[in-house]
C-alpha cells in the first residue's frame, strides 16, 4: 500500500516556493509565439497584430486538435516582427523581448505607448508510462506542475512505479533526468515540481507487472497445447 499512494510519509506540513527556480522559460528555435501589440492609437497598432501567420497543430489535454498561429522562432533564432524586421528571440525570456520589443517601438516612433504582450502557444509536455492516456499536453496557461500533468494524464495506474518517476528536461542542450519519489514529501521543496516547455515525464512499470507480463506470455503456449491435446483425446476416443 506504501508504494502505491501518494505521500504516504507526509503529515501535516507547510512548503514554501523559495527554493523553486525561476519559472520564467528561455525561448529556443521552433518555440511558436503569440505576439499583440496596443497603444493609445488602435489604427497605429493594427498592423503589428497581423502577421501571425505561421500555422500549427497541436493537441489540448482533452485530446482536440486545435491551430494556433503565430511567431515562429526559426533555427538561427530570429523571428520576422512587422516593420521592424528580423529581432533575436532565442536564449532571452518573453519579458526581455516584450521589453525589446516595446523599446523598439517607441525609439521608432511608431507608437506612442505601446503594450506589448508574448505568450507561448506550444507550451507542452509529455507524460508517458503507465499512465491511463499517455499523451503530450498542450498547456494554455504556461504553467503546470508534475502532479496536475499526471492528473491531466489520468493518473498513474496501479502498476506505475511512484518511487522512481523520471523527467527528462533539457537545458542548455544537455538532457538532464532526474528521478523523483512520489511516495514522499521531496516533491512539494524540488526545483522539479514545476515543468518547463517540453519537459518529458515518464513513469515505469512495477516489477510485479513486468512479471505478470512475462508469466501470461509464458503460459499461453502452455495452456494452447493442452487444450488442443484435450480435443485430440476426446476425438480419438469418440
Amino acid at each position: 500500500m506504501k508504494k502505491s499512494t501518494y505521500f504516504h510519509e507526509t503529515s501535516n506540513s507547510t512548503y514554501l516556493n523559495s527554493n523553486i527556480e525561476d519559472l520564467e522559460p528561455i525561448l529556443h528555435p521552433n518555440d511558436l509565439l503569440s505576439i499583440s501589440v496596443s497603444s493609445v492609437n488602435p489604427e497605429a497598432a493594427e498592423i503589428f497584430n497581423t502577421s501571425n501567420t505561421v500555422a500549427t497543430q497541436s493537441s489540448t489535454v482533452s485530446g482536440a486538435l486545435t491551430q494556433a498561429s503565430g511567431y515562429l522562432i526559426d533555427q538561427e533564432g530570429f523571428i520576422r516582427f512587422p516593420i521592424l524586421g528580423r529581432i533575436m528571440a532565442s536564449g532571452k525570456t518573453k519579458k526581455v523581448l516584450r521589453e525589446e520589443i516595446t523599446t523598439a517601438l517607441e525609439t521608432e516612433k511608431l507608437l506612442i505607448d505601446p503594450i506589448v504582450d508574448v505568450r507561448y502557444l506550444n507550451f507542452k509536455v509529455s507524460v508517458l508510462g503507465e499512465v491511463k492516456n499517455p499523451s503530450v499536453l498542450t498547456i494554455p496557461n504556461e504553467k503546470v506542475s508534475l502532479l496536475e500533468a499526471l492528473g491531466l494524464a489520468g493518473d498513474i495506474t496501479i502498476y506505475g512505479n511512484k518511487q522512481t518517476v523520471a523527467l527528462i528536461r533539457e537545458e542548455g542542450g544537455v538532457k538532464k533526468v532526474r528521478r523523483i519519489d512520489l511516495t514522499s514529501n521531496e516533491i512539494f521543496s524540488s526545483p522539479y515540481y514545476h515543468l518547463k516547455s517540453n519537459d518529458i515525464i515518464y513513469v515505469a512499470p512495477t516489477k510485479s507487472k513486468v512479471a505478470e507480463s512475462s508469466l501470461i506470455k509464458q503460459w499461453i503456449p502452455v495452456v494452447l497445447s493442452a487444450i488442443s491435446l484435450a480435443i485430440i483425446t476426446i476425438v480419438n476416443f469418440k
